[in-house]
């Protein structure tokens, strides 16, 4: 395997070199273009591209980084790019993946956000992306077998993925709540002697305490002074003002990622700041789910709608400004917490304890994955999908009046292309945008 080893600030060679800055800004540039499907689908595919393909971590690297990742607020996967880059090139190498896994959807979400503003919503947008979402299904049922085939490999493990997929699909149990319990059944029932050590040097050997509490304050600072100084020269109850603080604050408590925080946003963005309908706002995730790029971008088109509609004179130019004010709050914090974090991630590999607790968050992250891809699996193929809520059982039930033929047979046909002729991903990914549109114009 490939690695060259970094201190956040500085990169620093290692005995083997890793990819030069500009293969791995083109690798990511196409992740971020490729990145479809929401968090699952996304981690799917950093996996196949990082781990399968390129080699730049190892299997249980990337296991310890998405166990990091997924127990942080915010996004995971493009949490999960940047301490990718990060990994490789330092922090010029986490900026460029971090931005380039947000960038590519950014753009695309503020494209439809401006047109369904100025015009509603747009069918033919509409059913392109409902062949990315068949294909990008495939993607991710590959990645979870993939994946559970090599982080359970012990019965224990099976039980706390089980448990953890038990607990949040039909439980809806905080996510918090859920890793620190596989943290500690982890730690008591999964400990073994530390066999090998890694043969990367561990990036926190490098940095000092204070060297973190300066990452931490620095990024902190990228993060609140623009926002202080927007409320400062437009005052408190200016839409931009609203919209730095109140998805701030989401930012901060966004734990489990986009799902585990999306029934709370709409209810704020709908009922207590009046800024979106409630169909608007099921159009936004709509959106956001069906382009690449974080499902939390859903934050942009809201962003952008709120401040468009605000606006007295210039709706375009405050909606380009809501829509900025709103990403940055959303993704600047990110990179406050993998910065800061990300150089003691590699200690987990060496202690055993750690080790252990991890090996057990892990298993939990499988029973997550498979509780996104059913989740994922069920809006693609039904229109409408209830939750029925039974005292605290839930369940997610589709209405089978409602199956879509179209994305089984567009599935069936990614599958066979993907997974039978070895297609690539943006050839999957176009030939089935290119049949759901195909359908849509005989319609």
């Amino acid at each position: 395997m490939t690695s060259i080893e970094t201190t956040g600030d500085t990169d620093i060679d290692m005995e083997h070199s890793g990819p030069s800055y500009s293969e791995a800004f083109r690798i990511f540039a196409k992740i971020g273009l490729l990145s479809f499907g929401g968090p699952t689908a996304q981690i799917a595919l950093m996996h196949r591209v990082v781990v399968e393909e390129r080699e730049w971590l190892s299997e249980q690297q990337f296991l310890n980084a998405l166990s990091f990742c997924m127990f942080l607020p915010g996004p995971e996967a493009m949490q999960l790019a940047t301490y990718a880059g990060w990994r490789l090139h330092g922090l010029r190498g986490g900026l460029t993946a971090g931005l380039l896994f947000v960038i590519p959807g950014a753009l695309l979400v503020l494209a439809l956000s401006m047109i369904y503003a100025a015009f509603g919503n747009v069918p033919v947008v509409q059913s392109i992306f409902l062949g990315i979402q068949a294909a990008v299904l495939v993607i991710v049922i590959e990645a979870l077998l993939r994946i559970s085939k090599r982080a359970l490999k012990k019965p224990m493990q099976w039980g706390v993925a089980a448990a953890s997929f038990i607990a949040i699909f039909f439980f809806s149990l905080p996510f918090p709540i859920m890793i620190a319990t596989a943290a500690v059944v982890g730690l008591l029932t999964l400990r073994e002697p530390t066999t090998e050590q890694t043969s990367v040097i561990t990036p926190a050997g490098k940095v000092t305490p204070g060297q973190t509490l300066a990452t931490a304050i620095t990024w902190l600072a990228i993060w609140v002074v623009p926002l202080v100084l927007i409320a400062v020269l437009l005052g408190n109850d200016h839409a931009l003002t609203q919209i730095g603080i109140f998805f701030s604050k989401l930012a901060v408590v966004t734990f489990g990622g986009a799902y585990a925080v999306l029934a709370y946003m709409a209810q704020q963005v709908v009922q207590s700041f009046g800024w979106l309908e409630a169909a608007e706002m099921l159009d936004g995730l709509g959106l956001a789910e069906t382009t690449n790029g974080p499902l939390i971008l859903v934050t942009e088109f809201v962003g952008y709608l709120a401040a468009y509609r605000s606006a007295d004179e210039w709706p375009v130019l405050l909606g380009l400004s809501g829509a900025a004010v709103a990403l940055w709050a959303t993704f600047t914090p990110c990179f406050l917490w993998v910065f800061a974090a990300a150089p003691y991630v590699e200690r987990l590999q060496n202690a055993p304890g750690l080790r252990a607790a991890l090996a057990g968050i892990t298993a939990a992250v499988v029973g997550v994955i498979l509780n996104l891809t059913i989740w994922f699996g069920l809006h693609v193929f039904f229109a409408k999908v209830e939750l029925i809520e039974v005292g605290i059982l839930k369940l997610w039930t589709p209405d089978m009046a409602t199956l879509d033929w179209r994305v089984v047979v567009l599935s069936v046909i990614s599958g066979l292309a993907l997974l039978r002729f070895h297609l690539g991903l943006a050839w999957t990914l176009i030939l089935a945008g290119g049949l759901a549109l195909g359908w849509q114009s005989m319609v």
